[in-house]
């Protein structure tokens, strides 16, 4: 019984191993997440900027009455 469980499980994992119709959906994932990386990690330093710029623009402006 146990013998058949573990039987069952190596063939679903060589199967599972040498399966090539998932390495193109996992290549897509990988440059996805380095893309969302690269967003995260520059998008900060340029959301810092743009917030500069529009402070500058805001203490240039005359105060309202």
């Amino acid at each position: 019984m146990i013998l058949d469980l573990f039987l069952k499980f190596y063939i679903h994992a060589q199967l599972f191993l040498r399966r090539r119709d998932g390495a193109s959906a996992i290549e897509y994932v990988i440059i996805v997440a380095l893309v969302a990386l690269a967003i995260i990690t520059f998008g900060t330093e340029i959301g810092d900027k743009i917030k500069g710029v529009f402070q500058k623009v805001s203490d240039g402006l005359p105060a309202a009455a």
